[in-house]
């Protein structure tokens, strides 16, 4: 059997938490290379090769592999791109705008935490309305029509986003598509989906058949193709439609909401979808999209799902951009394939950080195209039928061994369990028990309090974590050592001669070999070069930057963030151990400063902390950086602004701007934000109900601003 780009998919794909980093390296490089041809087939041949479903589903394993390994995202993910690169026989078309593809949602849950990000995002409180413009999504192709003094003057694809194809002249035989407008802006970009309607296609194929011409295998594929013809004239003879749904540049605004923007554009002439509803709350959401979703075979053409987008154009401005998509809006996806099998048994993983992760075996079945045999049951409280709120899930039903359970794919890396056929489970079936010890050091499994994961206590003890580690110690974002990765870890970790069974290790086993009388280089695999080339690259890696180090340590809570803003506070290695060892108490100076540390907190500190006073963790890394040339942390390059260099805390309750957005602008600008206020505090910009930092700025005499002084000083003013 094989998958839509020819490569075997007998065997499921190793699920994205059971790669390494070079099985990972390898599967993004497979994946750009599947998406780019799924791109040029759909966007530049307008030849479809899989199904949208298909697409989903590679891009979300792409994006999963992303977020575990953000070192290895490749400049040519589709994660990074839009799109597909215009065609040769189009002139190229700027886009002043970016035509930007939209991230996906795929059940309640999505929507759900798209709009919570959203509200996080603004400073808002859940309670607080949130009107979203809801409307089908368009299986067409996506068009740019530029209007300047009310004429049409040039017509664009998507392309890959930045640069389209020149369809002016095709565009323009589109009866949906003005030639003129009346009370437009100067300026007016307007965008939407070049689409055919099902009894036009209907048509289009019977005369296709009746010229003795191949028939267009769906409307998608024929807009697409029509729309791209060279010859003008065989545009103008198939029926093509256009919605519009957007814009781009424009030199006035259209009105203040997405929704009064869409009407505007009708009364310019446009076609909108009359579908398209203004929501206050995701319930309402949820209803519209079920609503068109039941209606879908009705609606007279192709669509694949819902989009939703904030209605206030002031928010939207304020959310603004990720690299290929708006933060914004999303995609609420059609369900892909639903499967049922047996679920034959719940087997335990543990991974670096000791959490066990019940994995689903199921009898395999084929989801999707692709051969699935397992499943993640994410942790006890899934299996129980409760979400992370405690709110029933599947309407309270659990899963149990024996079950018979329905799988989906919907673009997920690992296939989930939508839910289980309770006719048809076993009378002697019994409900599902989390193991309260490690089942690979017999350690006990604790869970606790907030935590929703049960983790094996044993720590470097567990020969689950402890390879699991050195796999992390080794990755590309950590110590990324040549020729050692993940399967040499595993070989050296149960290998008795020269073992590898904590970091340090790696760095004497050169020594160790050459003690030994059967050397490395004389193993199967080895040679001679190759046990150099690893013995030299172990040893350049002895000189490592602060922040790789403190990452590659694999201390709970504490990823590549993180470790760059610890790395850039203390400096050098020595002042940060000092600082850990200090807040033992986790009370007292060092305690307060490593707290007050912006985007640390009381969670992450406490990891750290713990993790330098646990006896046989802080003894691993003593003996490490004992063997180490730790680099000191690089300084951050000079910029160029009034708050460049200086220190900025932000207190009480900012109006124009949420606290993550200003953060976000005064560290662009150069500044260091800190989370408390201290005689190095060079401004305190405090909102209504500042409280205690506005007391200890007086008592210090540091400058206090409210936020309209800051973001005069920001700019300039």
């Amino acid at each position: 059997m094989s998958d839509p780009m020819g490569l075997s998919v007998a065997g499921e794909r190793t699920p994205v938490d059971l790669l390494d980093e070079h099985q990972a390296s390898a599967e993004l490089a497979r994946l750009a290379s599947a998406m780019a041809a799924a791109n040029l087939a759909y966007h530049g041949k307008d030849a479809p090769e899989i199904s949208d479903a298909d697409f989903d589903a590679l891009k979300a394993r792409n994006l999963a592999i992303e977020a575990r390994f953000p070192a290895l995202i490749r400049p040519d993910s589709a994660s990074q791109q839009v799109g597909a690169a215009p065609s040769d026989g189009f002139g190229k078309v700027a886009h002043a705008v970016p035509m930007l593809s939209l991230e996906n949602a795929f059940d309640a849950a999505d929507v759900q935490d798209f709009v919570e990000r959203v509200q996080r995002y603004l400073g808002m409180t859940s309670d607080q309305a949130l009107p979203v413009l809801a409307e089908p999504k368009i299986d067409g192709l996506s068009l740019s029509l530029r209007y300047e003094q009310g004429k049409l003057v040039q017509a664009a694809t998507r392309g890959d986003g930045s640069f389209g194809e020149d369809v002016t002249e095709n565009a323009r035989t589109i009866r949906d598509i003005p030639q003129t407008l009346s009370g437009a802006p100067d300026v007016l970009e307007v965008r939407g989906e070049v689409y055919m309607a099902h009894a036009d296609f209907a048509a289009l194929n019977r005369r296709q058949l009746a010229d003795s011409k191949k028939p267009f295998a769906n409307p998608r594929n024929a807009a697409a193709g029509s729309l791209r013809q060279l010859d003008a004239a065989i545009t103008r003879a198939r029926p093509l439609r256009f919605f519009a749904y957007g814009w781009g540049a424009v030199s006035t605004a259209l009105a203040q909401t997405q929704s009064g923007a869409m009407a505007r554009l009708a009364g310019l002439g446009f076609q909108t979808n009359p579908r398209a509803t203004v929501c206050q709350t995701t319930d309402a959401i949820l209803t519209v999209y079920h609503g068109i979703e039941t209606d879908r075979a009705t609606l007279g053409y192709d669509i694949d799902g819902v989009v939703y987008k904030i209605d206030n154009l002031a928010l939207q401005e304020r959310l603004g951009f990720r690299a290929a998509t708006p933060r914004w809006a999303i995609a609420h996806k059609f369900p892909a394939e639903l499967a049922w099998t047996k679920l034959e048994a719940i087997e335990i993983q543990v991974g670096r950080t000791g959490a066990l992760s019940p994995v689903a075996r199921l009898l395999p079945v084929t989801v999707g195209g692709v051969v699935v045999s397992n499943a993640t049951l994410h942790n006890e409280d899934y299996i129980a039928g409760r979400d992370s709120k405690g709110a029933p899930i599947r309407e309270g039903r659990d899963i149990r061994v024996g079950d018979w359970v329905q799988v989906y794919r919907a673009g997920d890396v690992i296939p989930k369990i939508a839910d289980i056929d309770p006719a048809r489970r076993p009378t002697d079936s019994l409900p599902y028990e989390m193991p309260i010890t490690c089942p690979e050091c017999g350690s006990a499994a604790l869970r606790e309090p907030g935590d929703s994961a049960r983790r094996c206590s044993g720590g470097l003890i567990c020969p689950a974590q402890a390879v699991e580690r050195l796999k992390h110690f080794v990755s590309r974002s950590a110590f990324d050592i040549e020729g050692l990765g993940a399967k040499q870890i595993e070989m050296f970790f149960h290998d008795t001669l020269l073992p590898i069974r904590e970091p340090a290790d790696i760095f004497t086993l050169e020594a160790r070999d050459t003690v030994n009388l059967p050397k490395l280089a004389n193993r199967d695999r080895w040679g001679q070069r190759s046990a150099e080339n690893l013995f030299a690259a172990i040893k350049d890696r002895r000189h490592i930057a602060l922040n790789r180090l403190i990452f590659a340590l694999g201390i709970r809570h504490v990823g590549e963030v993180a470790a760059r803003v610890l790395a850039q506070h203390y400096g050098t290695w020595s002042g940060f151990e000092a600082a850990m060892t200090d807040a033992a108490a986790q009370e007292g100076a060092a305690w307060d400063e490593l707290v007050a540390i912006d985007g640390v907190g009381p969670i992450l500190a406490g990891s750290v902390v713990q993790a330098f006073h646990h006896s046989a963790e802080r003894a691993s890394i003593d003996r490490l950086v004992a063997l180490l040339d730790v680099q000191p942390a690089a300084k951050l390059g000079p910029v160029e602004s009034p708050v460049a260099g200086k220190t900025v805390v932000f207190t009480g309750t900012l109006t124009q701007m949420t606290r993550a957005e200003a953060k976000t602008r005064a560290e662009a600008l150069g500044a260091k934000v800190s989370g408390s206020v201290s005689a190095k505090t060079d401004y305190l910009v405090a909102g209504p109900g500042a409280g205690s930092k506005a007391k200890d700025a007086a008592r210090l005499g540091v400058e206090m601003l409210d936020e309209d002084a800051w973001l005069s000083l920001i700019s300039g003013g």
